[in-house]
């Protein structure tokens, strides 16, 4: 929460004024902008929870090759699912949502980044896409 410069990252937007009073005006939104639509990343892990091979998950924003901002899914394998595929995924979710909200891209990874409340640090999941392409 803290980073090397000492900024405190909370997820809020915020501005000084000249007399130094601080002032958050808006929050940081978890929101995928798909070509103009909005797609709720939490919405898209609950439903990949509910398939019986995955075990956790988390969704983020990356983008595409024409620029395009996709949702892209961090998949935990369930032990006895260790044959479960991206294109099986891929189908499950866009059996369930509409065009607009599908998964574009999986990734299997052994754990999600979590904080000590259980909350998803989709900041180490963007850190780790960078550090990929």
């Amino acid at each position: 929460m803290i980073d090397a410069d000492g900024w405190v990252h909370t997820g809020d937007i915020g501005r000084v004024d000249a007399d130094g009073w601080l002032f958050v005006v808006d929050r940081v939104k978890e929101l995928i902008k798909y070509k103009g639509f909005q797609v709720a990343p939490a919405e898209l892990e609950a439903l990949l929870l509910t398939h019986e091979g995955i075990a956790d998950a988390a969704v983020i924003g990356v983008y595409d090759a024409d620029g395009n901002e996709i949702p892209k899914a961090y998949v935990v394998r369930q032990q006895a699912a260790e044959d479960l595929t991206e294109d099986e995924i891929l189908a499950y979710v866009a059996e369930r949502v509409a065009p607009y909200k599908k998964v574009r891209r999986v990734e299997f990874i052994g754990g999600v980044p979590r904080a000590a409340s259980g909350k998803i640090l989709r900041r180490e999941l963007r850190d780790r896409e960078r550090e990929n392409t």
